[in-house]
């Protein structure tokens, strides 16, 4: 029993949780910041809704990743940041398995996307179907939507700006132009993540038609594309704090800046050499994480000072 929930765990990511949790806090901070109240059941159901859309898009992607054989022939993955959760390719998991899996994550997403539509309206299910959709057919028929070049853009709008303001509109039952601006830079940072992490699956990508978009410009210009969008979110948290949208404090998350540093001179080094690259993919992670999390924090320094 223990090894098959250390599978599953495996299987699911968990330890990549962290690019849902970043965006509902800062959401629920957001919202906090100002009402003055946080509902912790709306807070957890959010939470719990959020992960089950993270795990239902991370086991349908590694379903279709095996179907299109991206996995199988993927022999410069950098685990466990890049190449799936590889159970399927270890024979710890059937595909099958994993397609149920997959299920079973987006009805637990519905559940609680259910049950919060009835209380708060139309809003969360709007915001449920697009994760749902998006998450699904990232890597599925008919849509192919990584394979189209906007992989990026979708997962920096579904674990940046709609995260962010659906666990914001929980909380504070109202639209406003805060969250999505807060959740910028996480946004950015979110497709970061994904990006550089292209860059070990580049060839296996390539191979089966993954066309994303570091196979479109290749891995010297896309080492640049990651710089630009590196400069994009600290970019959009001081534009945002200089127009009076966010609140000074939210400053704190430029602690990160020599963590982007680090990441952007390791990937203009080893760009082509996939090991080496390793420390890029592990500074992108943590800089999203602290970015969020030091934003989050001046939030909250911001409704007590």
């Amino acid at each position: 029993m223990g090894s098959k929930v250390k599978i599953w765990i495996r299987e699911i990511r968990a330890p990549f949780f962290t690019g849902t949790i970043v965006p509902i806090v800062l959401g629920t901070i957001v919202a906090y910041n100002q009402t003055g109240s946080i509902s912790w059941f709306y807070f957890a159901l959010t939470l719990i809704g959020g992960l089950a859309l993270h795990a239902g898009a991370n086991v349908s992607n590694d379903y279709f990743d095996h179907l299109s054989d991206d996995d199988e022939i993927n022999n410069e993955f950098a685990a466990p940041f890049t190449g799936g959760s590889r159970v399927i390719q270890d024979g710890l998991l059937t595909p099958r398995e994993v397609l149920i899996g997959s299920i079973v994550s987006y009805l637990i997403a519905a559940i609680v996307g259910g049950y919060l539509f009835i209380k708060l309206g139309p809003v969360i299910l709007i915001l449920g179907v697009i994760g749902a959709v998006s998450g699904f057919f990232y890597t599925a028929p008919p849509f192919y939507f990584v394979s189209r070049g906007i992989g990026e853009v979708i997962i920096a709008l579904n674990f940046g700006v709609l995260m962010t303001f659906g666990a914001f509109f929980v909380q504070a039952h109202v639209f406003a132009w805060e969250p999505i601006i807060a959740s910028l830079p996480v946004a950015f940072l979110i497709a970061a993540v994904l990006y550089i992490n292209e860059f070990q699956d580049y060839s296996a990508d390539r191979e089966v038609g993954k066309n994303h978009l570091v196979v479109r410009m290749g891995k010297e210009k896309a080492s640049r594309g990651y710089m630009i969008i590196m400069m994009l979110t600290y970019l959009s948290l001081v534009l945002g704090v200089v127009t009076d949208v966010l609140p000074p404090f939210a400053l704190a998350g430029l602690l990160t800046l020599p963590l982007a540093f680090r990441a952007v001179r390791v990937t203009f080094q080893h760009f082509n050499d996939s090991p080496e690259l390793v420390p890029a993919n592990v500074s992108t992670i943590m800089n999203h994480l602290f970015t969020g999390l030091l934003i989050s924090i001046g939030y909250v320094l911001d409704k007590f000072i």
